[in-house]
């Protein structure tokens, strides 16, 4: 199973590095506004949890030894040092939106341990919901229930275990939300090589066709006939 990377080139499951040295994470204020979550046109399906609404402030954690570049928390969207929002403007990459000012209302650090203590200023953007697709045929997913709606062709999972895009679905986004794999945020090789480049922190970038998700241990689905 392999990316068609002679047309599109690869895609990279984003995470966060838990545990690492950069190891930042965030937890909204109490008095976090939120609005409705995202519904697919086409089934109404909800694709993806409530909208996050202004003010942002935030309760910074650190867990780590530094704080990093990139930090998520219980949100739709997430938190982008300006350094980080900056160089990504600047070299016109694309999918991630919003870059709205965040207020940091409260400091945690988890470790007693501090090599900096300067704290970055943050934005927080949201990525798009992309309209690159899940290749049904030559990925390992263990779906709950099959696939019913062509347009977000949600519906839940209980594994993962390498995936690929559809070519032709994928339209040049560099972070996005792709459909078929709820929850997942995935990168171009373009934004990886941007991360390495800037030594951007705090971020795993796992080639999709390695990336495994198995938290009830089911393991692989059924072998499928080969994909000519």
């Amino acid at each position: 199973m392999a990316s068609d990377s002679s047309t599109q080139g690869r895609f990279f499951e984003l995470k966060d590095d838990m545990f690492g040295r950069w190891d930042t994470q965030f937890l909204k204020a109490d008095s976090a506004n939120i609005g409705e979550a995202p519904r697919c046109p086409a089934c109404g399906e909800t694709l993806g949890m409530r909208e996050w609404l202004p003010p942002y402030q935030v309760e910074l954690e650190l867990h780590g030894e530094q704080w990093g570049d990139f930090a998520k928390g219980g949100s739709n969207g997430f938190l982008i040092s300006e350094h980080m929002a900056r160089s990504f403007r600047a070299e016109e990459l694309s999918g991630l939106l919003g870059f709205h000012p965040v207020e940091v209302v409260r400091l945690r650090k988890k470790r007693k341990r501090l090599v900096s203590a300067v704290v970055p200023s943050y934005c927080m953007v949201t990525a798009c919901l992309g309209p690159g697709a899940v290749d049904e045929a030559r990925s390992q997913l263990r779906r709950t229930e099959p696939v019913k709606c062509s347009e977000c062709r949600s519906t839940g999972l209980d594994s993962i275990h390498g995936y690929t895009l559809e070519p032709g679905t994928w339209k040049g986004e560099d972070v996005f939300h792709p459909r078929g794999v709820p929850g997942s945020l995935v990168a171009s090789e373009r934004f990886a090589e941007f991360v390495q480049r800037h030594g951007l922190t705090n971020m795993k970038l796992i080639p999709t066709e390695e990336y495994t998700w198995d938290p009830l241990r089911k393991g692989p689905p059924p072998a499928q006939p080969a994909v000519p």
